[in-house]
């Protein structure tokens, strides 16, 4: 872990558990993890935040262990969003704050960016595009296959088929032939999930998605931020090799112009070649520069 620290912190109702790099006086760069994933994903990019001056902050999202479950079981977008500007809240974060989310993190980063412009200067985020691409390029047959696991999380059986074995396949499904995957974040990713409330919190983020009935009203605003263009620029990165939502979907021929549609002006979006959905750990010197370059642009 070299220079990154452990912490907690209290946000929006919840504590926190995070992994930290940097001085504290810096500015604030919050990074968010998805499924099936930990804060641990940030392992080599909180170092060269740190290095650039950074307070690199990387929470476990709202019901992974060590953070708290959500007593009001709200896991829609919304509140992914509202737990990320709280969290620039108990951070001090200032307007020179930059978010950076991968999966469900970006969800997250959208709708972090949208509702408080004024929070963040910039924004990254990775392997899952704006809401309205998403929207068209779930439809597809061949990535309706890839996403097979969203529906079997809908049923009442989740709760039993997700294993370390199901968690095992879904990294080995997802990435790139030559790196697979890391016992050590499988490893993570079981500790996040170590109890019955902390698996069915992860589920709870898919259901919300396909439910609406589980939308709470107090996140109202944030989710509706989710769902638009925003004003901060967006740096988005695809793996060409992601495994879960394929490059052929998001950017038929190598084109993304439909990516940037759906983002602010401004904003830029790259493939990075031989990245998986874990792009960040499968190719981390090449994300690195490419976020540590945007945001000093």
């Amino acid at each position: 872990m070299g220079d990154i620290t452990t912490g907690s912190v209290k946000a929006n109702g919840l504590e926190f558990g995070y992994l930290a790099a940097g001085p504290e006086s810096g500015p604030l760069a919050l990074c968010l993890h998805g499924f099936p994933d930990s804060a641990h994903t940030w392992r080599h990019l909180l170092p060269e935040l740190a290095a650039a001056g950074y307070r690199a902050v990387a929470p476990f999202m709202r019901g992974y262990a060590p953070t708290s479950v959500p007593e009001d079981g709200a896991y829609q977008g919304g509140a992914l969003a509202a737990d990320a500007n709280a969290l620039h809240e108990a951070f001090g974060g200032g307007s020179d704050a930059v978010v950076i989310g991968h999966d469900w993190g970006a969800f997250a980063t959208y709708g972090a960016a949208a509702a408080a412009p004024d929070r963040w200067r910039k924004a990254v985020a990775m392997s899952v595009p704006p809401i309205a691409v998403m929207a068209t390029a779930f439809f597809d047959y061949e990535q309706l296959k890839r996403s097979f696991y969203i529906f079997v999380f809908q049923t009442p059986l989740a709760e039993a088929a997700v294993n370390r074995a199901f968690i095992e396949g879904l990294w080995r499904d997802w990435s790139p032939k030559d790196t697979g995957y890391a016992a050590e974040d499988v490893d993570h990713v079981m500790e996040c999930l170590a109890t019955p409330d902390n698996l069915s919190a992860a589920l709870g983020y898919y259901r919300a998605m396909l439910d609406t009935s589980r939308h709470i009203e107090r996140y109202a605003a944030e989710q509706k931020a989710a769902t638009s263009v925003g004003v901060r620029p967006v740096l988005y990165l695809h793996g060409a090799e992601d495994g879960c939502l394929g490059a052929d979907i998001v950017a038929p021929g190598d084109d993304l112009s439909g990516v940037l549609a759906g983002l602010p002006a401004g904003s830029r979006a790259e493939l990075v070649p031989g990245g998986g959905h874990f792009l960040q750990l499968d190719r981390p010197d090449d994300v690195n520069r490419r976020i540590l370059d945007w945001l000093s642009a």
